[in-house]
């Protein structure tokens, strides 16, 4: 039973009013925590799902970055096999010659790299693992930003006699080679032949579904010669081209400069289609950037409704809270309590359930965060302008939930009251 304390001057004051709502609600502990609830999964949901959508977000831009947003990556065109359009790449409309006119002749390309891909099977010992061989230039570390982490990148010996030597990535070293094992100087076998490992590349992780660190490397003339054996008639055959400029502002130059150039090594004049494709690694970012952030937005507003229903539930047991009290609301008016200090109370309380229940989805919220970067290790990013809009959301909630409830309490007939059972 709720115990009033006897009113001081016709007056009750607001710490006397929020001392005997937070015991109304402490007397019916289960009922109050289970209105919480509600409030509860809706700024968890808010907080863990906006922080992870950051942190993925993120994460993406840090792996494009990695490899470089001052990067062009020109694509060969698709081949066609009667009706059925292949992959970019597939068809020989780039040569290694039009890495070399790129170089020399577009002013704003710092670093040029052409290179040749194709998947195959590598054996060392009584192990296989089947990953992407690229077949590339000298310049390919640099317009990568990707660097052997043991022993070294083949030179330009062994690039003009085609030298059967490979660079490993990490993933295939880990395929190929027990723990501990230095795989520098062994020999494994591609397509049947010999390559004589000289290096292993740092790790670069993933970018998107692809694991950049599940390749190795061999000189393009290698490559051209003993694996891919298709050269274009104008030259060395090459799947793509990457065109390093000197910052991200040149980017839009340099794709003008280099369309234009390959346009006119391939006799390319409107309106026919280019044979080639460019891709803008600055706008890719800007445009996952732009999808991650929609598909966050969109389940943000998803966990939102769940606040909304958090907020139903607590204006449905505040109004069953004020018929179960009807004899209680009574005994106080009746004793000098006013309609305001009635209202404030109900008010006090349905505002206590959300605030508590905010900063309780809050800390839930931020522990799924952490948990989740954790465990999908990507950066944690803590939106601090979430865990605010949860408070006010909380606080929000709580002061609407209880205006209805509050004022039937507050409208209640003093007589009529004590009267009921």
């Amino acid at each position: 039973m709720f115990f009033f304390r006897p009113p001081h001057k016709g007056r009750v004051s607001n710490l006397e009013i929020f001392s005997m709502a937070v015991e109304a609600l402490w007397s019916n502990k289960l009922r109050t925590v289970l209105t919480m609830l509600g409030v509860i999964i809706g700024i968890t949901s808010v907080i863990a799902i906006t922080s992870i959508g950051q942190g993925v977000q993120k994460g993406v831009e840090q792996q494009i970055s990695a490899l470089g947003t001052d990067v062009l990556q020109v694509r060969a065109g698709a081949a066609r096999s009667g009706n059925i359009r292949q992959g970019l790449g597939s068809s020989s409309t780039l040569t290694w010659e039009d890495a070399q006119a790129i170089a020399s002749q577009a002013p704003s390309a710092n670093v040029v790299s052409a290179y040749l891909q194709q998947n195959t099977q590598l054996v060392y010992g009584g192990e296989n693992t089947s990953t992407t061989v690229y077949g590339t230039d000298l310049n390919y570390p640099e317009a990568r930003n990707t660097f052997p982490e043991q022993g070294r990148f083949f030179d330009q010996e062994e690039l003009d006699i085609a030298k059967q030597v490979v660079v490993l990535a990490p993933t295939v070293q880990e395929s190929l080679f027990a723990t501990g094992v230095n795989p520098i100087g062994k020999n494994i076998r591609i397509q049947g032949e010999a390559y004589q490992v000289i290096g292993v590349m740092e790790a670069k992780g993933f970018q998107g579904p692809r694991d950049r660190d599940d390749a190795v490397y061999i000189p393009l003339t290698t490559m051209s010669a003993r694996i891919v054996g298709n050269n274009a008639l104008t030259g060395v055959s090459v799947s793509g081209i990457y065109v390093q400029n000197s910052n991200q502002e040149a980017l839009n130059a340099a794709q003008f400069q280099v369309t234009n150039l390959l346009r006119q090594r391939h006799n390319i004049y409107p309106p026919e289609e280019d044979d080639f494709s460019i891709r803008n690694q600055a706008e890719l970012i800007s445009t996952l950037s732009s999808v991650l952030g929609l598909l966050t937005l969109m389940v943000v507003a998803i966990a939102g409704i769940s606040l909304l229903v958090g907020g139903i539930g607590i204006a449905n047991i505040m109004l069953v809270s004020v018929v179960e009290r009807t004899r209680e609301i009574g005994i106080r008016k009746a004793v000098g309590a006013t309609s305001s200090a009635i209202l404030t109370q109900f008010l006090t309380e349905s505002i206590f359930i959300s605030i508590v229940g905010g900063a309780i989805g809050i800390f839930s919220g931020v522990a799924i965060a952490i948990i989740a970067s954790i465990v999908f290790e990507f950066p944690l990013v803590i939106s601090v302008l979430s865990a605010i809009a949860g408070v006010g959301l909380s606080f929000l909630v709580g002061l609407l939930a209880g205006v209805i409830p509050a004022k039937n309490a507050a409208k209640l007939d003093p007589i009529t009251a004590l009267r009921s059972d």
